[in-house]
């Protein structure tokens, strides 16, 4: 299929000097290379220190940050744990954009809700033959760990059998850190 959505996000992105990629169940049709499911939002990604130049970016944006379920607005000020999710709307043309603040240290990406488990930096995205960016499938399941619904589920089983050795072997051991009774675990073998 086109990935028309993901397609406009690269579009709309392509001049932000900062590490950016698509994150959530396109990120898993991404690296599959096809769709697998009907998407009724899309999430990008980015670190947390570049949250400030992303909302400069998109200046002709409305932003709201998102404390404990509720939506607020966002002036300028820096966002710092546990706020972690912003939704954009472009007021020209309606469109919207979940945005998901992630951490580093140093050389590494860090797992927000456990601070043991991290992944090498520049091993946290790839990118499609057509250039966009997206967040490797094994973070993603790992944010899916929590709460997994119907759709995270589905994302899973879909995925489970395009991971290589080294991804499963990293998600299991994020797993068993993190979610130690979680039903995947049983696949990740």
């Amino acid at each position: 299929m086109s990935f028309e959505q993901c397609q406009r996000i690269n579009s709309l992105m392509s001049s932000f000097d900062k590490a950016w990629f698509i994150a959530g169940g396109w990120a898993i049709d991404l690296y599959i290379g096809k769709e697998t499911r009907e998407h009724k939002d899309i999430e990008i990604a980015v670190f947390r220190k570049d949250h400030l130049y992303l909302k400069d970016y998109l200046r002709e944006w409305k932003f709201k940050k998102v404390i404990k379920g509720h939506f607020h607005t966002w002036g300028s000020e820096f966002l710092e744990l546990p706020v972690h999710e912003i939704h954009a709307s472009n007021l020209l043309n309606g469109d919207k954009i979940e945005i998901l603040l992630n951490e580093t240290k140093a050389n590494d990406w860090i797992f927000r809700r456990d601070l043991r488990i991290s992944y090498p930096l520049n091993s946290v995205w790839s990118f499609t033959k057509k250039g966009i960016p997206y967040l490797n499938p094994e973070i993603v399941l790992l944010y899916k760990a929590k709460n997994t619904r119907e759709k995270d589920h589905q994302d899973f089983m879909t995925i489970k059998d395009y991971l290589d050795n080294e991804k499963k072997k990293w998600l299991r051991y994020a797993l068993e850190l993190h979610e130690p009774e979680h039903k995947w675990l049983q696949f990740l073998f």
